[in-house]
């Protein structure tokens, strides 16, 4: 994240750990496709693909840093180079399965490319799929995927306290019902998504902008399992001990499907997992000798079944006797997820489709300004969208001070 380096996190408690590996995409043949942190070790797995790999990810790996800044922009911008940005772009525009079965003969690196383009949460057949899979990977060899010691609240906690020392001030236990609650401040910005906007804004006046939120969609939602374990998780691949992600579904054509399903209403038989195991390498997750994971698969928006048993039968396959691991388990459904955190509308962590119209317009033309007089948007459903990143509040924020100079009170 371009913003969280300009903060002192890490003298406010945040500390990373670094995996040796940062995914592992295990396979039937009892191996796993490893994104190294090396572009080229990544490349050596695929024999002659091996070039096809290295030409699509080191010129984004070496502009890593010129790059990131505009990706993560509202994209109706001017960007600051255009030509590389352009070069990027005609990639990135493609559905993830066009680009991997156009880059890569062998199974095993469309695979991979197919674990990363899911985390779009969308169809890999729909376009700008593949964004997500070149930018993952990337970021995996230029920066790494590392997980925060301690768990999530770590990354929280630290921004809390960067803002609490420089005179900020965080109130919670206070639901907001009318925007007029808050007063008169010269800025407000709200991280919530078009839907509960809508609720607590009066936009009796600005008919058109209310009906594009009206029009906003949501896209899939999210089945999580969360599991304490007696031992670590006993890969038939030995490489998925060395990550701190991994990825399960097979091959690019079963992800695919997975990925279709939620689309169509319907809940994958085979779902792609997403899984993290982050007491393997932080030992603070867990008590001494035991071990946590957590897990989750996309399903359609607000569904209300139960994908658990989808789930470990997934584990299963690559990593024989998983139940017998499990000392307690966490499910959340979709529902569930959406009263945690009431910004997951129907169990979407992505904040709406991350598809190519709101790709663009996210979630309208205006991305975080709104007709209302100093209130802005400033949720993942705005530019640059779902992630932890901190740049949909950070986009809002240079833009709200812009409006706030526009009006000389600053």
């Amino acid at each position: 994240s371009p913003f969280f380096k300009t903060l002192p996190l890490q003298s406010h408690g945040l500390n990373w750990i670094f995996p040796p590996a940062e995914l592992a995409h295990p396979l039937d043949d009892g191996t796993a496709v490893m994104l190294e942190r090396d572009v080229s070790a990544t490349a050596a797995q695929f024999g002659s693909d091996a070039v096809r790999y290295r030409e699509l990810f080191e010129p984004i790996v070496t502009n890593w840093h010129t790059l990131l800044p505009p990706v993560l922009e509202p994209l109706l911008r001017v960007p600051r180079h255009p030509l590389l940005l352009a070069k990027f772009g005609l990639r990135a525009i493609q559905p993830a399965a066009v680009l991997a079965r156009n880059s890569f003969a062998s199974l095993r690196a469309r695979a991979l490319f197919a674990g990363l383009g899911a985390h779009s949460i969308l169809k890999l057949e729909a376009p700008l799929s593949a964004s997500y899979g070149l930018m993952l990977g990337a970021a995996g060899h230029a920066v790494g995927w590392p997980v925060p010691r301690g768990g999530s609240q770590q990354i929280a906690n630290s921004l809390a306290r960067t803002l609490e020392s420089l005179g900020g001030r965080i109130i919670t236990g206070c639901r907001v019902q009318d925007l007029p609650e808050l007063g008169s401040p010269d800025l407000t910005l709200c991280d919530i998504t078009p839907r509960q906007f809508l609720r607590i804004a009066d936009l009796s006046r600005h008919a058109p902008f209310r009906h594009l939120l009206e029009r906003y969609r949501y896209g899939p939602g999210v089945f999580k399992v969360d599991w304490a374990l007696r031992e670590p998780i006993p890969w038939k691949a030995r490489d998925c001990f060395r990550a701190g992600t991994v990825h399960l579904g097979g091959t690019l054509e079963e992800i695919a499907a997975s990925e279709r399903a939620p689309w169509d209403g319907k809940p994958p038989q085979n779902p792609f997992i997403i899984l993290a195991q982050p007491s393997l390498f932080d030992p603070t997750r867990a008590p001494a000798d035991r071990h946590t994971a957590w897990a989750y698969c996309h399903v359609p928006n607000g569904w209300q079944g139960s994908a658990l048993t989808e789930i470990e039968r997934q584990i299963e396959r690559f990593a024989p006797g998983f139940r017998e691991c499990v000392l307690a388990r966490a499910v959340h459904g979709p529902a569930d997820l959406e009263k945690l955190n009431e910004n997951l509308i129907g169990g979407d962590v992505g904040g709406g489709a991350a598809d190519a119209k709101q790709f663009l317009m996210r979630p309208t033309w205006r991305t975080y300004s709104t007709p209302l007089k100093g209130v802005f948007l400033c949720s993942s459903s705005t530019p640059p969208g779902a992630g932890v990143h901190g740049m949909c509040g950070y986009g809002a924020a240079k833009a709200a001070l812009r409006w706030l100079r526009s009006t000389r009170k600053i």
